[in-house]
């Protein structure tokens, strides 16, 4: 599965590794995430597509607040 806007991916290494984020954008081979809470929509993190898996959920509607995105993510963080 490729990584696209709105993908939901799991963070395969840094200091965030093993979270789940939402991909907000692609440029080139970089992805900038959020999740609501460490990364909000305003600051994404810029990430290394080879250091993001990807899950088989995306979110076709828009997520414009850190609450929905934090609701969007909740059932891949155990809430």
């Amino acid at each position: 599965m490729t990584i696209q806007k709105g993908s939901v991916v799991r963070a395969l290494a840094g200091r965030d590794k093993d979270g789940f984020f939402v991909v907000l954008g692609v440029e080139g081979s970089y992805a900038l995430i959020a999740d609501g809470k460490r990364r909000r929509i305003q600051s994404p993190k810029r990430k290394k597509l080879i250091h993001l898996a990807p899950t088989n959920t995306v979110y076709q509607g828009s997520i414009e607040t850190n609450p929905q995105l934090r609701k969007a993510l909740r059932e891949f963080n155990g809430g």
